[in-house]
């Protein structure tokens, strides 16, 4: 079985008026199934660059990135998408859910899109918010749902076309104290449950040192923790 990411020696250079900004000078991460991993970084240091590249959203200067075996540099703008859309979720600090559409409507479209029936694509979704205490919710637009709610809506759609590898940028940034260590431990429990393997970025020390391994990204090089 091939790992759900890895990545090696990726560098990645921004160029601007003012000249060359080097954010990534030689990345290497692996990630295994099952496996939870903390990536704490300053504001600044290149996180989010990070995150792009191992979801295939930027294309590095240098070096490689592989999604579930997958030599992405080898890889056209219509493969890339494909693996985006069925091997990889994404969590961000707001949880940009579509307004327009209930909270069940939005599990079930990532999966519709990749091609699953309406009603197979609801059972499923209706299944991933029951596991986040959400079924009683599911009819509701995202505007009547609380900040908690709408960001385990939020995972739930991350998971619904059951990716191998979950990125998450700050996903409890956005929320209070209790609901984000609520929010967090939801995260946690289906996340292991199924297997997936995650890469978390978060300011917090205390959820970090509660996955599996710490990667601190420190001068465009990532150290383990």
């Amino acid at each position: 079985m091939s790992n759900p990411l890895e990545m090696q020696q990726v560098v990645r250079t921004y160029r601007g008026p003012a000249g060359a900004l080097p954010v990534l000078r030689g990345v290497d991460l692996t990630l295994e199934a099952g496996q939870i991993v903390a990536l704490v970084a300053p504001s600044g240091a290149g996180k989010s660059t990070l995150l792009h590249l191992a979801g295939l959203l930027e294309k590095p200067d240098g070096g490689q990135v592989r999604v579930a075996g997958r030599d992405a540099g080898a890889l056209g703008d219509r493969e890339r998408t494909a693996i985006r859309r069925d091997s990889i979720g994404f969590v961000y600090q707001f949880h940009h859910l579509l307004p327009e559409f209930s909270a069940l409507e939005n599990v079930v479209l990532p999966q519709m899109i990749a091609g699953m029936s309406r009603r197979a694509a609801a059972e499923r979704a209706m299944g991933l918010l029951d596991v986040f205490g959400l079924r009683p919710r599911a009819g509701h637009a995202p505007g009547k749902l609380s900040g908690g709610e709408q960001q385990r809506v939020a995972i739930a759609r991350a998971l619904a076309n059951a990716p191998g590898l979950l990125l998450a940028d700050e996903p409890t940034g956005n929320l209070d104290a209790g609901t984000a260590a609520l929010v967090f431990d939801e995260l946690l429990r289906i996340v292991r449950a199924q297997g997936v393997a995650a890469l978390i970025a978060t300011h917090n020390p205390e959820l970090a040192a509660r996955m599996d391994r710490t990667v601190t990204l420190r001068d465009g090089r990532l150290l383990a923790g």
